[in-house]
């Protein structure tokens, strides 16, 4: 019990760290950890699925309360290293972390077979373009309403694709593959990371966001609503730490 409780207030904390809403879905934020609304009033799924995973929180839909109970006793013991019966800040966010690298390896897998279109156990540049563009570039996008988005998105894409191509062979293993679709994971990544974010949110292309790029790409206003904390935190956050130079 004293473990139990020490999880759901440290796992509320961890959880509202990573739950700023994302507007843009091109735009790199920190992958989320759950598809449901980080909303305690409404249920407790955001909280489940960022703690035991996607796959896992759905096993444990199943259970009784009794057996919940019991298999996150054992979760528990695993993510309390230190054996001092108390899960601490530290242990919870590399429990975490550990879950998202999960899912980003169970998403690759899923993906992989589609592109993987000769079964080499690589992908090719060629084999990625094709597969995902393919039938709109036979005759150069003709079809297709907004021929400069299609055009703006492959060329992004051979971009990400080239950096993530370590030693620039063409062609993309596993873990280069890994850091073409995740590319906020990992530090060599994080140049086009940020190349691609910023020309996302800036909306009238001068180079440089100002606050209404940076707060309009996290949360527009519906029907004359009065702004949530956030979103005043969010403005701080850009007066005091972004805007370095003032």
């Amino acid at each position: 019990m004293m473990l139990l409780k020490s999880l759901a207030s440290l796992c509320v904390l961890a959880a509202a760290a990573f739950a700023v809403p994302a507007k843009e879905k091109r735009v790199h934020h920190q992958a989320d950890l759950s598809d449901h609304a980080h909303d305690d009033g409404d249920g407790f799924k955001y909280d489940h699925e960022a703690f035991l995973g996607k796959e896992e929180a759905k096993t444990f839909d199943q259970l009784t309360p009794e057996e919940s109970k019991d298999k996150l006793a054992k979760i528990v013991d695993r993510i309390d290293t230190d054996k001092d019966g108390y899960i601490n800040h530290v242990e919870l966010h590399y429990w975490i972390k550990h879950r998202q690298r999960r899912y980003i390896e169970e998403n690759v897998n899923k993906h992989w077979k589609d592109y993987d279109q000769n079964r080499d156990g690589k992908i090719g540049w060629e084999e990625y373009k094709n597969t995902t563009y393919g039938y709109y570039m036979d005759d150069e996008f003709h079809d297709v309403d907004d021929k400069a988005t299609y055009r703006t998105l492959l060329m992004r894409d051979e971009r990400r694709f080239k950096t993530a191509d370590r030693d620039g062979d063409g062609i993309a293993t596993r873990e280069e593959f890994t850091a073409f679709l995740h590319p906020e994971e990992f530090d060599y990544m994080r140049g086009v990371a940020v190349q691609e974010t910023v020309e996302d949110i800036d909306k009238d292309g001068d180079g440089r966001i100002n606050l209404a790029e940076y707060i309009g790409d996290m949360y527009s206003p519906e029907n004359g609503e009065s702004e949530p904390e956030w979103v005043l935190t969010e403005r701080k956050q850009f007066y005091e730490f972004r805007d370095t130079n003032k």
